[in-house]
């Protein structure tokens, strides 16, 4: 990730929009995975499992906030891959630089609001049930856990309300993959078939995963107590993506190993 914010900042040829948006998920990815695994780290080498509530707190926000930008950065370059490859010729007037800088502004203070609303409710609720963290990471369903029954139904209804707007953006996702699929068929070559295709596809997969894991981590029923799942979830959508997002936007693009 650190190779690709240095040669797309860098690299007079990769000042474009889809390099732009690949630069910010980058900065994503970088800060998301850095804000958990390190302290993790930590943690295992000194045998210790200690965190101070306001370290938590701090925590979860930052998480939080990077893991909100990832996704509205997910669904941004989804709109500049339909705008590239459904409507080539306006692609400089409908993503020029003022609205490529507007796209990527509402996405990382929608994901600072959308942090910094869970972080102040989930610490506004009273924590009656001790201060064990059954995961390696702040994490918003296991702090509710320890919360009094009658006061969790906040953060759960505050959920719910986070997850129909995703699965808003996941339609507006799926919907401009339909309609680049639908331009894509429509070409005679190949090559451009397969280039499509090989891009587009690994977007979804991890579009999907990364949505899917945490669907479940924070939606799950209670009656599936399992802290060997929630772990697992936990790794699907925190370590994976970070990982793997830099090999499938950029280690398989010709002009960025170029620059590199």
């Amino acid at each position: 990730n650190g190779l690709i914010i240095t040669a797309v900042a860098c690299h007079h040829r990769l000042h474009t929009p889809m390099y732009f948006f690949l630069l910010n998920l980058s900065l994503c990815d970088l800060g998301f995975v850095s804000t958990t695994l390190p302290k993790a780290m930590v943690n295992s080498l000194w045998d210790t499992t200690a965190i101070s509530y306001t370290g938590c707190a701090a925590q979860l926000f930052v998480f939080f906030f990077f893991f909100s930008t990832e996704y509205f950065i997910l669904t941004v370059m989804a709109y500049d891959r339909y705008v590239a490859i459904c409507k080539p010729l306006h692609y400089r007037t409908l993503l020029g630089s003022r609205a490529c800088a507007t796209l990527a502004a509402a996405a990382w203070g929608s994901g600072f609001l959308n942090s910094l609303l869970h972080t102040s409710n989930t610490f506004s609720l009273p924590l009656c049930h001790g201060n064990a963290v059954e995961q390696f990471f702040c994490e918003i369903p296991q702090i509710v856990k320890l919360s009094c029954s009658h006061y969790f139904l906040r953060e759960i209804g505050l959920t719910v309300v986070s997850a129909c707007f995703v699965f808003v953006c996941l339609i507006f996702i799926i919907v401009s993959y339909v309609q680049i699929f639908r331009a894509v068929l429509r070409m005679c070559s190949e090559q451009g078939w397969h280039k499509a295709f090989s891009t587009c596809l690994p977007h979804l997969g991890v579009v999907s995963l990364f949505l899917s894991t945490a669907f479940f981590a924070y939606l799950k029923p209670p009656s599936i107590p399992s802290r060997a799942l929630d772990l697992v979830l936990a790794v699907l959508y925190s370590v994976v993506p970070p990982a793997v997002n830099p090999l499938i936007y950029s280690m398989r693009n010709k002009q960025l190993k170029d620059a590199l």
